[in-house]
């Protein structure tokens, strides 16, 4: 009786042993977690909605929603060259646009990447007119984004000229 115990015991560790690497590979290569397998599928979904309501918040003129999916420390960089870091300094060059509501912005989503819910990027080819100036310009706008505190935000943004349209 003893030894069939013992012989039990040494069988349920070999087989635990056998199982553990493979479960412990799952784990590392990001396979289905303890929270049943939709935490990815959650972020991903997360960040469908966070890069629409950027796009479209700043297509609307709503301040108070873009403002909300940026960083504090968001970083953007313009098709001229100007560089403002910080929130607060991003919402102050951005003032003409909220306040006098008549620019058109439209976008074509280039291409995407969303590492897991770390950090993501996504390619535009973005277009901003002001039609009572004449004035329009259209970049190759690339948007990066992080995830903290159960957010996707965006943190750093830098558009790139295209030359002017052939007249």
């Amino acid at each position: 009786m003893r030894k069939n115990t013992v012989r039990t015991i040494l069988g349920v560790l070999a087989a635990g042993a056998l199982a553990l690497p493979g479960i412990a590979a799952t784990s590392a290569a990001g396979g289905d977690d303890a929270r049943g397998g939709g935490h990815h599928r959650d972020c991903a979904a997360k960040f469908d909605e966070a890069q629409r309501i950027d796009m479209e918040s700043f297509r609307d003129f709503d301040a108070e929603a873009w403002r909300d999916g940026h960083h504090e420390d968001a970083v953007s960089v313009f098709a001229s060259g100007h560089r403002f870091a910080g929130i607060d300094a991003i919402m102050a060059a951005q003032k003409s646009h909220f306040e006098n509501r008549e620019a058109i912005w439209t976008w074509t989503e280039i291409d995407r990447h969303v590492y897991g819910c770390k950090t993501a990027t996504i390619e535009y080819d973005a277009t901003y007119e002001l039609p009572s100036i004449g004035f329009k310009s259209r970049a190759l706008t690339v948007v990066t984004y992080t995830f903290e505190r159960g957010r996707w935000l965006s943190i750093y943004d830098q558009g790139t000229a295209f030359p002017a349209p052939a007249q």
